[in-house]
């Protein structure tokens, strides 16, 4: 399965919302990385295994499941997570893409990738969509609260 949607983050027409500059921005998809635990529920441990130029491997754990990704990192612009396969999870990967279409105006881009099957219109196995549904609506819940949480972090100078 894939799935993309995208959160704006500052909004010239909402002045009740703080700007976010785009540095940081990249530093709160950053803690998302490296303190996990801040942004997913249930994160029991993490331990960042290997690092290089670019690049890290981080180990998970939530409850019985433990989770290997390889991170790579594209300064101020990508994170993409490749997961690893294993008896308990199929794997994938999760992109967040940074994109500015116009100066200032901040959008970030996420977009998963799953062993899920696709499901549509065309679809008979009702379990299958319902199941599929579910998991793309977690995502975005799980996105827009790191967001939420990134602006407060900046809001109250942890950030800077």
């Amino acid at each position: 399965m894939h799935y993309e949607h995208i959160v704006q983050i500052n909004d010239a027409n909402d002045p009740l919302l703080s700007v976010i500059s785009r540095n940081q921005l990249w530093r709160g998809l950053l803690r998302r990385v490296e303190k996990p635990e801040e942004f997913l529920v249930g994160v029991e441990s993490v331990a960042i295994t290997a690092r290089g130029d670019g690049w890290l491997k981080r180990d998970m754990q939530l409850g019985p499941l433990r989770v290997e990704d390889h991170i790579t990192l594209e300064d101020e612009v990508r994170i993409h997570f490749d997961t690893a396969p294993s008896a308990q999870h199929q794997g994938g990967s999760f992109t967040m893409t940074i994109e500015e279409p116009n100066p200032g105006a901040l959008f970030v881009r996420f977009s998963y990738q799953t062993a899920l099957p696709e499901t549509g219109p065309q679809d008979t196995d009702a379990g299958d969509a319902y199941f599929a549904d579910y998991v793309k609506s977690a995502y975005r819940d799980t996105d827009i609260d790191a967001i939420r949480w990134i602006r407060e972090l900046v809001e109250t100078g942890q950030l800077d």
